[in-house]
């Protein structure tokens, strides 16, 4: 069974006592052959798309209109701090956290706000109870930020092993699982999604075997949340980091760490904020020093946050729920077909996998492929050259106009 990734994500409806929460209603009327109306989203949110084909959000996504008015709105308070009492920053971010649970099928008291995936990883790899002869089990291929903070372990005596990709490049899953069965491997790390290929983990399957051998599962997803349902209600994970600056199309400086509730007792984290204790709420007692941690995932954060970041965030993530994370990939899927055919006139090599192991990431591998991207770039098309494959990274603000373009672009020498 391709894993529990393809799991529903909980319907966008209000928040409970959250006023500026996404509407169960859409705000993008049904197009007669769409899921919503792409081209009221690119007029109101997106209206430079106008003149540029954007298909690079596997990188970086761009920020809709009404998060840079937020942005806009926030800055103007930040010039006037007495306009940004503490109540009100404190209770944006709760609004975070709560949108955050519902977009990934979790509770608030299981996320805790970051700046970026690594710090997560990082969390995850100092506090995480592991010993001298532990092996952490990461594949080959991987993005950085989920190999250093491993790599950094071997001063406590424990070592990262990086399992060889299949010949395609892709994860072996198979061999990840036949690794499990040592002992001596006490976690898993994992990308959702990969960077350079667009494979996407079978997350159900992975997880059943950690349950079975009780080893951890930390996951990368940057690459697959925003694009692609996860309900980790359903889908056991001990930890999982997301930066929100790609497909949550959000600022730099926003993102999450998921810790399962089950684990977040008995994370103790080698580095703390001083809003990770109990009673700091409280700003007219702060000398009454407790040192207890606080019982939910705050306790991993690390304040001061940029808060100007997590106004951003809110706005992006009450665009993307109303949507529907469903619908998007849906969409995404069909944005793939023109370039596909492409590939497939011209016998260029696809990189990407199709079927259960796709995501929103395509990449293709012409002949002259560093040339092909030059051609693409002169023709106001942005994509990323990425271990030697153009990336493709559309969302939900795309056509398949734009990608018939593209694949024009492909054709023409």
């Amino acid at each position: 069974m391709k894993g529990e990734t393809d799991a529903v994500t909980r319907s966008a409806g209000p928040l409970p006592g959250d006023q500026g929460a996404p509407s169960s209603v859409s705000p993008f009327p049904v197009h007669p052959s769409r899921s919503y109306d792409v081209d009221l989203l690119r007029t109101t949110e997106f209206p430079w798309t106008a003149d540029t084909i954007y298909l690079n959000n596997a990188s970086i996504g761009p920020l809709p209109e009404r998060t840079r008015l937020v942005l806009d709105e926030f800055n103007r308070g930040r010039a006037a701090p007495h306009k940004l009492p503490d109540r009100e920053l404190f209770a944006m971010l709760a609004d975070t956290r709560r949108r955050i649970a519902q977009l990934v099928g979790a509770s608030a008291e299981e996320i805790a706000l970051t700046v970026n995936t690594g710090f997560g990883i990082s969390m995850a790899a100092r506090a995480l109870p592991l010993a001298p002869g532990d092996i952490v089990l990461v594949s080959d291929k991987e993005f950085p930020a989920n190999v250093y903070p491993w790599l950094r372990l071997k001063d406590r005596g424990v070592a990262m092993e990086l399992v060889p990709t299949t010949a395609e490049g892709w994860p072996d899953e198979a061999r990840l699982l036949e690794r499990l069965r040592d002992p001596r491997v006490r976690v898993l790390a994992v990308s959702l999604v990969q960077f350079s290929n667009g494979y996407l983990v079978d997350l159900g399957r992975l997880s059943a075997a950690t349950r079975e051998t009780g080893a951890f599962l930390v996951v990368d997803a940057i690459q697959g949340i925003g694009q692609l349902p996860l309900d980790l209600s359903r889908t056991r994970v001990d930890v999982l980091a997301c930066g929100a600056q790609k497909w949550l199309l959000s600022p730099w400086g926003a993102g999450f760490v998921y810790v399962h509730r089950d684990l977040i007792g008995a994370l103790d984290p080698a580095i703390t904020g001083w809003l990770s204790f109990e009673g700091t709420d409280d700003l007219t007692r702060l000398t009454q020093y407790d040192d207890t941690l606080r019982a939910d995932a705050r306790r991993f954060e690390l304040m001061t946050l940029p808060y100007q970041d997590f106004a951003g965030f809110n706005a992006s993530l009450e665009l993307l729920l109303s949507i529907g994370i469903e619908q998007i990939r849906d969409h995404i899927a069909t944005l793939h077909q023109p370039v596909l055919a492409w590939a497939e006139r011209s016998g260029a090599r696809v990189v990407s996998p199709r079927g259960a192991s796709g995501s929103g990431i395509l990449c293709v591998a012409p002949e002259g492929v560093q040339a092909v991207h030059r051609r693409l770039k002169a023709a106001r098309i942005v994509c990323s050259l990425r271990e030697g494959a153009i990336r493709f990274s559309p969302h939900c603000y795309n056509t398949v106009a734009e990608m018939e373009r593209v694949a024009q672009a492909l054709a023409s020498d």
